[in-house]
């Protein structure tokens, strides 16, 4: 899978208005990582300019994003006990929308082109807080009030929305393409502030995965094998959440990724969470650069990335989930 997602990305790079060699994309790659310009003998300098400073970029960010989204899939669904949970069942997804429409509606550019992206994790992590506040008693968290705080701070939340949708008149486009979901103009800053966060979550994710094992047997039987039930579900929690903001703040609202992914990854790996992980976040990488791809490179005209992962993964859901209530299967099987 990995291999296959180096390949997915050299040939994305490769794609578009201008067709670049799979060859040729690899020789301009490497001499950048070595330092070696001897490489790009015989090599178009506007090629290395689109390569480098156009595709690479999106593309990168748009993987990074992928095996995100995916990552946050796996620990919801492993803390939530509830095959159906992804990264935006608490909410978080709104809370990043509603923080990106006020930068939008208010023209707040206090930092920049990153203030929507900025207005957008600030809202994400807010509504964070809200939900471990609403769901939380005496210190303890369940799966059924995370669940149903989330679902009543998300619907809030739309409402939030629509009244900005409405406030904002003629420029309601604005905020409409952006909850859509896009990697367009995307460049290495992102890709370095993706990178950092996703990375780091899996890191964290990936050393609580046999703990993540144990809590998928109840917290009963997590406190008598020694693992800190309450602990260790904030701090995965905690983390997902983290990873899921930074990824939306950066594309906008994308569906069905975190959804799909693991369930799909699961009739590979089975439950086990250190396989699950990183193969989904492998494929979550290959599934998203491969969609944005497609938006980018075959069709006709450019489609909010999140319209086209809605329009692939929700068909694809429905099947899977008729086949495995078909089969009898539970969570975790």
């Amino acid at each position: 899978m990995a291999l296959g997602l180096c390949a997915t990305i050299v040939m994305s790079t490769g794609m578009g208005y201008v067709k670049i060699a799979s060859l040729e994309v690899l020789k301009i790659i490497f001499a950048k990582v070595t330092g070696n310009s001897t490489l790009l003998r015989g090599v178009d300098q506007a090629h290395h300019y689109v390569v480098l400073d156009v595709r690479l970029p999106r593309i990168l960010t748009s993987a990074l994003v992928g095996g995100g989204l995916a990552i946050a899939g796996v620990i919801y669904q492993g803390i939530l006990l509830n095959p159906l949970a992804d990264p935006y069942t608490l909410g978080i997804s709104a809370g990043a929308a509603f923080g990106a429409s006020m930068a939008l509606l208010f023209n707040i550019l206090f930092w920049g082109a990153y203030s929507v992206p900025a207005f957008a994790f600030l809202g994400a992590v807010a509504t964070l807080a809200v939900v471990l506040f609403l769901s939380s008693h005496e210190g303890e968290l369940s799966s059924n009030n995370l669940i149903l705080s989330g679902i009543i701070v998300a619907a809030i939340l739309s409402a939030g929305i629509s009244f900005l949708k409405y406030m904002a008149d003629e420029h309601v486009s604005v905020i409409i393409f952006w909850l859509m979901g896009s990697f367009a103009a995307r460049d290495w800053t992102h890709v370095t502030l993706t990178l950092l966060f996703v990375s780091t979550g899996f890191v964290i994710c990936y050393v609580y995965a046999r703990d993540l094992n144990i809590l998928c047997l109840g917290d009963r039987a997590a406190v008598s094998l020694g693992v800190r039930a309450q602990r260790v579900r904030l701090i995965l929690l905690l983390t997902a959440s983290m990873v899921t903001a930074i990824c939306v703040s950066v594309s906008g609202i994308i569906g069905f990724v975190g959804l799909i992914v693991p369930h799909l990854m699961r009739f590979l790996t089975g439950a086990d969470n250190r396989k699950l992980l990183p193969a989904s976040a492998l494929a979550g990488a290959i599934l998203l650069c491969t969609s944005d791809t497609v938006t980018r490179a075959v069709l006709p005209t450019e489609v909010p990335i999140g319209v086209l992962t809605a329009v692939i993964g929700g068909p694809v859901f429905c099947y899977i989930f008729k086949k495995r209530r078909g089969m009898g299967a539970g969570y975790g099987h």
